[in-house]
């Protein structure tokens, strides 16, 4: 990827939007306590789309070098590792495959099978290392962190329903509002670059 200057000013304004929109978090209902939903992907994707893969991880680094900046890590850079892991499990499999053929379809193809990779990636993530650790750091155990979530969906009762019941449908959702909302700019924001010689 060759960095001309307009580029990287965009990298840097995709990595700085998404940050302001990761402060706009929120638990979702039913959903683990301790798992919050932003759109930091949607900056964070559009500017994979438009710029490419590579300018993709830097607008990611951007995001999480402004926040250890701002307001430092509450979880000795873990929470850090894992948004970074999650983002780039998702813009990466969706920008190679929107790469090949730069239509709509393709895009959207690309966010389904992103948004399906990162999936996969939370559970596996969640279940033997993130959750793992937080029961270290704060002295907690694999009971209090079920007993969390199952506070706000009595269904939770074991390890394997807190990723059936509660990781798997949020980040269905997180990324799935997220793809729908890429993919009814992106042809908009698309016609901009081009016509303004960004891309």
């Amino acid at each position: 990827m060759k960095f001309t200057a307009r580029k990287l000013v965009m990298i840097a304004i995709f990595g700085a939007l998404a940050y302001v929109l990761m402060l706009f978090k929120f638990p979702l209902p039913f959903m683990p306590p301790f798992m919050d939903f932003d759109l930091a992907g949607v900056p964070e994707l559009l500017g994979t789309f438009l710029l490419g893969p590579v300018a993709g991880i830097f607008i990611v680094l951007i995001k999480l070098l402004i926040k250890l900046a701002t307001v430092g890590t509450a979880s000795m850079f873990t929470g850090e590792i894992q948004n970074f892991i999650l983002s780039i499990s998702f813009i990466l499999p969706a920008s190679l495959m929107y790469r090949r053929s730069t239509f709509k379809n393709s895009a959207l193809k690309g966010m389904l099978t992103g948004t399906a990779v990162v999936t996969f990636v939370a559970c596996l993530s969640n279940v033997y290392f993130i959750i793992p650790f937080y029961t270290k750091l704060y002295g907690l155990s694999m009971e209090a962190i079920i007993a969390m979530t199952q506070a706000v969906n009595p269904m939770v009762d074991s390890v394997w329903k807190l990723v059936i019941i509660g990781i798997i449908p949020f980040n269905l959702i997180k990324y799935g509002v997220t793809t729908a909302i890429v993919y009814f700019s992106l042809d908009r924001l698309r016609s901009i670059f081009l016509r303004r010689e960004f891309l």
